[in-house]
């Protein structure tokens, strides 16, 4: 596969508009954090239908946040396709990375590995963190398959904790430690 160039910029308030239309798709939201058991579509951090109320002070308190990071994904073309979000637990040196392509035409065309690397150069060489970790749907394959292939290790699974279609389903967590990270590798 091409390794697609992307850029990881601060997010707007454009880009939340655009995040929250892509979560009112059912298989967008479900990729991502599901939805809340009163229907709204989850998100770590923010919720994209309200924040774009706040004033700009409230603004900056979420995404000017050194424990949560958040950025948004653009790529070569300068088209915004995602969000990624690192949830920074400093006194343990690690990281939970989230990832979100959301708009659906740039599915599987290397976005997220070019995301989740560049994301990876950023938790390790500028937030020196030890480790990172995500928490993936068992049902999210292509996820799965994506940090399997960008070395991440399978640690875990948190046993029927995601609501989905109806029945329970179970997490994959996957982590990466520093010393196993290779900022050269492609």
């Amino acid at each position: 596969m091409v390794e697609r160039k992307v850029t990881l910029q601060h997010v707007t308030r454009e880009d939340v508009s655009r995040i929250s239309q892509w979560l009112s798709d059912d298989e967008v939201s479900e990729s991502w954090f599901g939805r809340y058991s009163y229907g709204d579509p989850a998100h770590l951090g923010y919720h994209p239908e309200r924040i774009n109320d706040l004033p700009d002070d409230r603004w900056s308190d979420v995404f000017e946040n050194p424990e949560h990071r958040i950025f948004s994904i653009y790529d070569e073309t300068g088209k915004h396709v995602g969000e990624i979000h690192v949830a920074i637990e400093e006194s343990l040196g690690d990281g939970q990375i989230s990832i979100l392509i959301g708009d659906r035409e740039s599915w599987h065309k290397g976005y997220g590995r070019s995301g989740l690397k560049e994301t990876l150069d950023l938790c390790f060489g500028v937030y020196g963190l030890y480790r990172v970790w995500a928490d993936i749907p068992d049902y999210n394959t292509a996820a799965q398959s994506l940090f399997d292939q960008m070395g991440f290790t399978h640690e875990g699974t948190l046993r029927q904790s995601r609501p989905h279609e109806g029945s329970r389903h179970n997490s994959i967590v996957m982590g990466m430690l520093q010393t196993e990270y290779d900022a050269g590798d492609e």
